[in-house]
């Protein structure tokens, strides 16, 4: 049996990926920081991390927009801190670990069975054959330019929700608590700061002493007020290798992004309403939502110029993928090749023998004795 991926639904193009969570896949390691898909990562220096999976889900009634994100990660740190920039002030809590599992359900694609008639490698004969195919900034009550409007201790996570007058601000925050900024960071945070925007700031630190960050960690959920749907891409541009962007987006309509902000055309992986049950249910506090998952991919990170703002498509329509999985036809469990192919030479060798039956029950001519003269 082999499977391959078909879209199913008006205007699609040929999906190249799988979803397998619609995420975003980090293959290797950067120190001493690394720019994520929804912010910055920031770890000390002399310690290494890798994000091997971020996995985002973005909830908006018109009003509110609420961020949930999970990482996997592969690390000798212990501890690390993610900057995120948020346009209003933000509540920040544990999530439910049980959505993205949901999530993942929902999206998964629709499988179909396609029939082959010829064998193909892997089958019978040819067994051996590889044929595998906003509120405004707080000032800082000791004039340094960082606010620190709200502070909390969440799992495996140390909060910090910060206010900055500058772009220098936060990177004097993370120099007085033991991190650096990545070079250059600090220009990609001026809009925000001119926007009059404001940061959450999460130590990854782990409770238990000298335990390090490595697996999957507790998801967190960020909510604040914004009458437009914006995903905070503009720190990802610090990333040294190719990134890939995954989204799960909740909200009235068909969403989709206003331009690729200098990654490739993002994709649609699934599209359609879902119910307000179980952790999708709880998210959206009991109201009906359209899903689109989304796949975009960031060849050069460099090339990213701003933040995604989603909007609402012309029509919902909906989408799902199809993966067909191609399985050899058979007949009685025989395959039907073999039972066509043999069925032709039992014909074929009939027709043969009865043809050679024939020619010997032909009679022999008789001889007419030549005339006597």
């Amino acid at each position: 049996m082999r499977g391959n991926i078909q879209e199913f639904g008006p205007g699609a193009r040929l999906v190249t990926v799988v979803l397998a969570l619609l995420v975003l896949q980090i293959a290797s390691l950067i120190s001493p920081a690394y720019a994520c898909g929804c912010g910055a990562m920031v770890v000390d220096r002399n310690a290494e991390l890798s994000v091997d999976r971020e996995t985002s889900v973005i909830d908006w009634d018109g009003r509110t927009e609420q961020i949930v994100m999970r990482f996997t990660v592969a690390s000798d740190a212990p501890d690390a801190a993610w900057i995120m920039p948020v346009p209003t002030r933000a509540d920040v809590e544990l999530a439910d670990d049980a959505l993205f599992d949901e999530l993942v359900r929902i999206t998964a694609p629709e499988h179909r069975t396609r029939h082959y008639f010829w064998p193909r490698g892997g089958d019978w004969p040819l067994d051996d054959v590889d044929g595998a195919a906003g509120a405004a900034p707080g000032a800082s009550a000791d004039g340094s330019g960082v606010g620190v409007v709200g502070r909390e201790r969440l799992g495996d996570f140390d909060v910090a929700r910060l206010t900055a007058t500058d772009p220098g601000a936060l990177g004097d925050w993370l120099d007085e608590n033991g991190f650096e900024l990545p070079e250059g960071l600090g220009e990609d945070l001026r809009p925000y700061v001119d926007q009059g925007w404001e940061y959450v700031a999460v130590r990854l630190a782990p409770r238990e002493k000298g335990a390090v960050l490595t697996g999957t960690l507790d998801p967190l959920r960020l909510s604040f007020a914004s009458d437009r749907l914006i995903y905070p891409m503009r720190l990802s541009r610090r990333a040294k290798t190719p990134q890939s962007l995954g989204l799960f987006v909740l909200a009235r309509h068909r969403m989709e992004p206003r331009d690729t902000i200098g990654g490739s055309e993002p994709e649609v992986t699934f599209a359609g309403t879902v119910e307000p049950q179980g952790a999708v249910g709880r998210l959206t506090g009991g109201e009906e939502r359209f899903l689109t998952a989304l796949d975009q991919r960031f060849p050069e990170p460099g090339r990213i110029d701003g933040d995604h703002e989603l909007k609402a498509t012309a029509q919902d329509t909906p989408f799902r993928r199809v993966v067909y999985d191609d399985d050899l036809l058979t007949v009685g469990g025989v395959p039907a090749w073999l039972l066509t192919v043999g069925g032709a030479a039992v014909a074929l060798t009939a027709a043969v023998l009865l043809r050679v039956r024939a020619g010997r029950r032909r009679p022999t001519p008789a001889r007419v004795p030549p005339p006597v003269s």
